[in-house]
């Protein structure tokens, strides 16, 4: 039995909880037929932005496995350098950053367009997001450190293109 209804996903996948012999499972509902079209409650919201990964995302962990399958040895979302890029070459000074083109705010312009609701907070979010971006490297590159930055989709597509940009970075330092 479906005890309550969990949230969307990025992808409108919708999830539900229910309980089996004191054990919760959630279940994601790929059924048309079982989705409901209902305004989302504050608590909906808040658990589908809680499933919102800042680091170990799919397009980082496609990334990462190409880099280390040439043999390329890296540290992730390091602390202790600005900006926290998703992939440090230390000793080469060499930040990665896989920027989602939701929140880093691809074609801007366009997509800021799209907002329908709650516009008060996500256009000033995202358009911060965006000049934060833009001082983590120049930040980084007046110390020294060369800046790579992808768009999501670029990985998804083109991910050996990405590292092979990589790897001609850190060969070439």
């Amino acid at each position: 039995k479906v005890n309550r209804y969990l949230g969307i996903d990025t992808k409108g996948k919708t999830y539900y909880s229910y309980d089996v012999n004191g054990y919760t499972f959630i279940v994601l509902c790929t059924e048309k037929r079982l989705l409901e079209k209902a305004s989302l409650t504050k608590e909906q919201i808040s658990f589908n932005m809680q499933q919102v990964k800042n680091k170990d995302s799919k397009i980082e962990m496609l990334l990462r496995r190409e880099l280390w399958s040439r043999g390329l040895r890296y540290r992730k979302n390091v602390n202790r350098i600005y900006g926290k890029p998703d992939i440090v070459f230390t000793g080469k000074k060499i930040a990665v950053f896989c920027d989602s083109e939701f929140w880093h705010g691809y074609n801007w312009e366009e997509r800021k367009k799209d907002f329908k609701s709650h516009q008060e907070f996500w256009i000033p979010k995202i358009e911060r997001n965006m000049e934060r971006d833009t001082e983590v490297t120049a930040r980084l590159e007046s110390e020294g450190w060369t800046v790579i930055r992808f768009w999501g989709k670029e990985i998804k597509k083109n991910t050996a293109q990405c590292a092979d940009i990589i790897e001609k970075a850190v060969h070439s330092k």
